[in-house]
């Protein structure tokens, strides 16, 4: 979207902001442990960090959120047996993971390290106005801090989801939300083209208030079903579930 349009659309756009925020329902973080092991075989180690959507916002428990759905995947896909930890908290930036992760010192279980990292950032990226390609500096430092201080030998981005199609966001700042969105996530396809030991999961996510948690914004069941799926494909894609 044009500088121009935004700028004559801001005053409403603010106000709609404002509004939204105060009407959205609070919803917790999904119940549950954040670190486990499934399956049998060959060890894989999974960290799965990021946002509101990481940790599980809009379901009751991480049965049916993203991290325990996404290492059941990849347990029955590969053959491995998955120790997996989640480390993500609702509302943050990217930036605000990188800081999350440098101050918490996630342990990987054996062998001392993870193989693969999934990344669930971006939106709050846009909420809070970030430029695209600041928001992309910080996803390289933040695949550096995975790579170089947890030893994690590929990192998985999730791309932004189609924040266009979020009912819980009024008209016009649904389609600004979302015209945001998509210059994040064509900014991030562009840079992990740039390097070999990252890469961005293509997820097709059909969203409508039906599939969505209560407040509109945030996924539900479903969509965590349909986002395991597609990021255990693209690991699997990418042949990182081959034992070592």
């Amino acid at each position: 979207m044009s500088l121009a349009a935004k700028l004559m659309l801001s005053p409403l756009l603010v106000a709609q902001a404002l509004r939204t925020r105060s009407k959205l329902p609070v919803l917790p973080e999904a119940a549950g442990p954040r670190d486990g092991v499934v399956g049998r075989g060959p060890a894989l180690r999974l960290l799965i960090t990021g946002d509101s959507s990481a940790a599980g916002v809009g379901v009751v428990h991480q049965r049916d959120a993203l991290a325990l759905r996404l290492a059941q995947e990849l347990a029955t896909r590969g053959g491995r047996q998955v120790h997996w930890r989640l480390l993500a908290q609702s509302g943050l930036t990217t930036a605000q993971t990188l800081a999350l992760l440098e101050r918490e010192h996630p342990a990987a279980g054996p062998g001392g390290h993870f193989d693969i990292a999934v990344v669930v950032t971006g939106v709050n990226d846009v909420v809070d106005q970030i430029p695209s390609h600041r928001a992309v500096a910080v996803r390289e430092a933040l695949a550096n801090r995975l790579r170089n201080g947890l030893g994690a030998a590929h990192v998985v981005f999730a791309p932004l989801p189609p924040v266009h199609l979020f009912p819980g966001l009024p008209q016009p700042l649904r389609w600004v939300a979302g015209a945001d969105a998509k210059r994040h996530d064509r900014a991030l396809g562009e840079w992990v083209r740039t390097r070999s030991d990252v890469s961005r999961a293509e997820i097709e996510l059909p969203l409508n208030a039906g599939l969505m948690a209560d407040d509109g914004f945030h996924p539900g069941p479903t969509v965590y079903r349909i986002t395991a799926h597609a990021i255990a494909l693209h690991v699997h894609q990418q042949g990182l579930l081959a034992a070592g």
